[in-house]
């Protein structure tokens, strides 16, 4: 795959982008000549973003777990002339439910935005995106808990996000062909408001909702997204892949025990038979 480099001038549309991972991304590739695009559920926030990016940089509101209007904020911005050569599916929302235990509208929101959104985004720009000559690349932002076993309190949220990578390699698949590169990106907890998501939540999805001050602890004493920078480059200028940039000392641990189960439970019916 083609190794990607960002190129001054060219546009990055990246969604959820008012804060956290999204708006370090927006800033990181801003710094390296690039205009930004930023989406957010957030407009204000994305606004936000857009001036401490300069460049030219635009914002934009969009709720990505509603299809059309993602559609209809893709339209209307490429026909303004955003035809990215970059685009970062990062919008995601994380919550401390299990997948028994959750009440169904907040299994639709995960879902919406941590699965359908990544989707809704991809088919919304994939046309133009493909339209273009020269490197083109495409970012979708899982995490670390998409490549452990699914545990701990957040088994919905590592759910949706094993999804998240798995349209990640679809997109790696169907991409192909075209030369643009697809980096899944699984960052491991970080210093950003993931854990105050619901601030944000539709109305649809049960409204908006505040948690407690003391319960971003936990996050607030991780590092920033600024350690993700040497992985995202080194993967981009490789043609993309998987860029896995954990933050607990045990996720190495967690991958290799999920691969030997994986092994254990293969039965080679193909070459030894049923016997």
């Amino acid at each position: 795959m083609t190794a990607y480099t960002p190129k001054p001038g060219d546009w990055a549309v990246i969604t959820g982008a008012g804060r956290g991972i999204g708006r370090w991304l927006a800033q990181h590739f801003a710094a390296k000549g690039m205009r930004i695009c930023a989406l957010d559920i957030d407009a204000y926030e994305a606004e936000e973003t857009a001036r401490l990016c300069g460049n030219d940089a635009r914002a934009h509101g969009c709720d990505v777990s509603d299809r059309r209007e993602t559609e209809r904020v893709a339209e209307k911005l490429i026909a303004q002339g955003i035809e990215p050569s970059l685009l970062w599916i990062n919008a995601g929302v994380g919550s401390a439910d299990t997948l028994s235990g959750a009440k169904a509208k907040s299994i639709d929101w995960l879902m919406g935005v941590n699965v359908m959104g990544p989707m809704h985004t991809a088919r919304a720009w994939l046309p133009v995106l493909k339209a273009r000559k020269g490197a083109r690349h495409v970012g979708i932002t899982a995490s670390s808990a998409s490549v452990t076993p699914v545990s701990g309190p957040f088994t919905l949220y590592a759910t949706t996000k094993q999804m998240t990578a798995a349209i990640g390699e679809a997109l790696m698949a169907e991409l192909a062909e075209d030369d643009i590169g697809v980096t899944i990106l699984c960052p491991g907890i970080l210093n950003t408001q993931i854990w105050n998501a619901a601030q944000a939540r539709p109305e649809r999805f049960g409204g908006a909702r505040n948690a407690p001050d003391e319960l971003g602890d936990h996050w607030r004493a991780q590092p920033g997204p600024e350690v993700l920078e040497r992985g995202v480059d080194e993967t981009l200028a490789n043609g993309g892949g998987w860029c896995i940039i954990p933050t607990e000392t045990d996720t190495a641990d967690k991958m290799a025990a999920r691969h030997e189960a994986q092994q254990d439970g293969f039965f080679d019916y193909a070459t030894k038979g049923s016997d």
